[in-house]
């Protein structure tokens, strides 16, 4: 790209913004515009360089403000072709195509393509109706994990404790109960004991760099408990991954997954995240891939990643890769999302939101936006997973106890907030 390029993200959430302050950062960007965005991508607050949220069709705004590069952030346009279509319309796009994107897309995909390929996953089944499904239940001496083939917003999965249960849980998706078309099959598979941990990788078809381990917080309570929610925070790096087994997932799992996709006629150019299992011996499996950052990982991995970000997306849209234009900082980032009143299930909005520049005033702190909106000249809240306060530092430490000084700032009625990001790296749980 050129000196003061322009970069359209496509997005709304904590993701989006994180990114649009990180390319914001590179010299090579003079402008970033997020649609529909939030209200953390209406200003910016770097001197000389200009940010905005733009509302409208994806391809009309990329029609109207003819950006140097869309960078595409949620799985949902992904998965329906939002990249073939902008690049039909002549732009340069960071994200995989449709067919590259059936990665998440279909879970049965995945895993078929993963066996394929010898990536290690666990054993599983490919059912559409109920007699298939009984049978591949009993299969498992334990009970199995049910997952809906197509996305379903971060809810098709249940890890089932019983044979019965993982019955009733593919009956609720089979039936079209669940999850619609999105459960009509259905993947059982045997359920992996350990540790998650999440890995990313910047594609361009053949080459990748990869970035540090992260660990994401499902559970809405401390100590993992409570239902599952888009992710309540984050840090990186993450000591579970150790060089050692990094090297593992580097050479089987992005390394075959990329050789795959190619020789299968789809390569893939955007970022693969791979959700893996970690277990107590050591071994890795894959229990995912999706096929764009991940929220709230992006947050903590944009605050430790160092050269220009938006040369390397470019060029890997272009499969072009300079794994030299990036570098990982030897620091640490902690993120603890703020969630509004009743999240998950049934989140409250138009909640005031107080503190944010007290918030921001604290060292290494950056307040990421989610789940808001500008009401006249007040912030409210908009969603269920509200704000990302993230914070950089020497050590997992200080990193930790910035961020919770800074979520400590923040106010808004009803706001949820666990407060056990990162305990287990500490030691402290």
């Amino acid at each position: 790209m050129t000196k003061a390029s322009k970069i359209l993200i496509v997005g709304s959430g904590g993701r989006e913004h994180a990114l649009a302050l990180r390319l914001l950062a590179c010299a090579s960007v003079g402008e970033v515009l997020v649609t529909p965005g939030n209200a953390g991508t209406e200003a910016s607050r770097v001197t000389g360089k200009l940010l905005r949220s733009a509302a409208g069709d994806a391809l009309e705004v990329a029609a109207r403000a003819s950006p140097d590069l869309v960078v595409i952030g949620p799985e949902v346009p992904l998965c329906e072709g939002l990249t073939d279509r902008l690049i039909a319309a002549g732009h340069a796009v960071f994200g995989p195509t449709q067919r590259a994107a059936q990665l998440e897309g279909s879970k049965a995909f995945m895993k078929r393509f993963a066996a394929r390929h010898h990536i290690p996953t666990g054993r599983f089944h490919v059912v559409t109706d109920m007699a298939a499904a009984e049978r591949a239940i009993y299969d498992f001496p334990a009970p199995p994990v049910i997952k809906a083939d197509g996305l379903a917003a971060g809810k098709g999965v249940v890890v089932a404790e019983t044979h019965r249960g993982a019955l009733a849980a593919a009956s609720g998706m089979l039936s079209g109960a669940a999850f619609g078309a999105a459960g009509r099959t259905v993947v059982i598979e045997e359920r992996v004991q350990g540790a998650e941990a999440s890995m990313h990788a910047i594609c361009d078809g053949e080459r990748f760099v990869l970035l540090p381990a992260a660990q994401d917080h499902k559970r809405i309570f401390d100590g993992d408990r409570g239902p599952n929610t888009g992710g309540m925070g984050t840090y990186a790096p993450a000591p579970l991954v150790t060089p050692a087994l990094e090297r593992r997932i580097r050479r089987e799992v992005f390394e075959r997954a990329l050789q795959g996709m190619k020789a299968d006629g789809h390569p893939f150019r955007g970022v693969l995240f791979a959700g893996l299992m970690i277990t107590a011996g050591g071994d890795l499996s894959l229990l995912e891939f999706n096929v764009r950052f991940g929220d709230p990982e992006t947050q903590v991995l944009m605050a430790v990643l160092e050269g220009d970000v938006a040369e390397a997306l470019s060029a890997a849209s272009r499969g072009e890769l300079q794994p030299e234009l990036l570098h990982v900082s030897r620091d640490h980032a902690v993120c603890v999302v703020l969630a509004a009143a009743g999240y998950p299930d049934a989140p409250r909005t138009g909640d005031v939101i107080t503190g944010l520049g007290d918030a921001e005033s604290v060292t290494g702190v950056t307040v990421f936006h989610s789940g808001t909106k500008l009401q006249g000249s007040q912030v409210v809240t908009s969603g269920g997973r509200v704000l990302g306060v993230t914070a950089r530092g020497a050590t997992l430490d200080e990193a930790h106890e910035r961020a919770y000084q800074a979520a400590e700032l923040i106010r808004f009625e009803g706001r949820q907030f666990r407060r056990d990001i990162a305990a287990r790296a500490l030691g402290s749980s």
